[in-house]
């Protein structure tokens, strides 16, 4: 991880945050302390591949403590940064060559918050809730 921090010259007081380099799960990102010019929109978010329910539920709790849970596995932490939460094949699923399982997948999808892996599995595989 590195830190740079504003100067003189800067937009903020001196000492402020300026960038911050960190690392997750091997990729590196760099954020940008561009407040209050630079706002976080939902047209950038971090997305989280799940394997289990388990997982994606203790992710969903705890980047959304203190922001706000969105529709369809989307979520705003609290510093206003979106999130996707989701099922590690829902890629998969959505883009399934047969069209009356991809449009299952979406139609369950539609109608959740935080994302049911059983639930978009029983949709996928046409079997009523």
């Amino acid at each position: 991880m590195s830190l740079s921090r504003y100067g003189e010259a800067g937009p903020l007081p001196k000492g402020t945050a300026l960038t911050v380099v960190f690392e997750l799960e091997g990729q590196r990102f760099m954020a940008l302390n561009g407040v209050p010019h630079f706002k976080f929109t939902e047209a950038t978010s971090l997305f989280v591949s799940c394997d289990t329910q388990t997982e994606l539920d203790g992710f969903w709790e705890k980047l959304s403590a203190g922001g706000e849970k969105g529709q369809c596995g989307w979520l705003k932490d609290k510093f206003g940064l979106s999130w996707q939460i989701v099922p590690s094949d829902l890629g998969e699923m959505i883009q399934d060559k047969d069209a009356m399982r991809s449009n299952r997948v979406m139609a369950a999808l539609m109608h959740m918050k935080k994302l049911d892996i059983a639930g978009l599995k029983r949709a996928y595989n046409g079997v009523a809730s």
